[in-house]
């Protein structure tokens, strides 16, 4: 019973984020700003109003595939965030700004997480190595590796969650503050970011899962 849990339980939690997060941007994406500022503007606002001026804005194909990058100091905004002047596209900006803020001011989480990444990029690399051992062929010794791949990518993602959670709030509170949003236009972004934060415990719930799987599995 135990086994079907951690495997039904983040599956469903995982596809219910995503149809979360989808549903939610698609009905604020229809939303126009009042200010009528693109998302670019929006990002080049915040960073500014942080003294932030050497980080590049750039756009990028694909249906938010926003992210910031902090090894070349690059915040990319999907065309339709880039471009856009709803409260779901200034949501979002607002939100990558939130991560370059934070690494400008040198955020012990986010520090934290980018010393994890070489480690992590490791073990996702042995992902399925260790899927197709442990789970199809039952190798024991490929089960205890898969722990310590599960481990790590659990360890990421947990603190992934304070970094996230950090840069939404940032961008709720620099939104209003440099007047881009009026108060009463913030629900549409709440809303956008609260979504797209779930995708993010969805995903620490599910390694978290499959690090448990693989313990008890090893004990049987």
């Amino acid at each position: 019973m135990a086994f079907l849990v951690l495997i039904i339980v983040p599956m469903l939690l995982g596809i219910y984020a995503q149809m979360k997060v989808q549903s939610t941007y698609s009905r604020w994406s229809q939303v126009g700003s009042r200010s009528r500022i693109t998302g670019r503007e929006a990002a080049v606002y915040v960073l500014r109003k942080a003294g932030i001026n050497d980080v590049e804005i750039a756009s990028t194909s694909g249906h938010l595939t926003d992210h910031y990058d902090p090894s070349r100091k690059r915040l990319v905004l999907s065309e339709e965030n880039y471009h856009g002047t709803s409260l779901a596209a200034l949501g979002v900006s607002a939100h990558e700004a939130g991560h370059a803020i934070q690494h400008a001011t040198g955020y012990s989480m986010l520090r934290l997480r980018m010393s994890l990444v070489p480690i992590t990029q490791f073990a996702s690399q042995l992902l399925p190595f260790v899927l197709i051992g442990g789970f199809i062929f039952g190798m024991l010794g490929l089960i205890k590796l898969g722990i310590l791949v599960y481990l790590v990518l659990t360890i990421f993602q947990l603190v992934t969650l304070p970094v996230e959670f950090d840069a939404s709030k940032r961008a709720r509170a620099e939104l209003v503050a440099t007047g881009i949003l009026a108060p009463d236009e913030m629900g549409g972004v709440s809303k956008t970011l609260d979504a797209a934060a779930l995708t993010y415990v969805a995903a620490f719930v599910s390694s978290l899962a499959n690090l448990l799987y693989l313990f008890l599995l090893s004990r049987r």
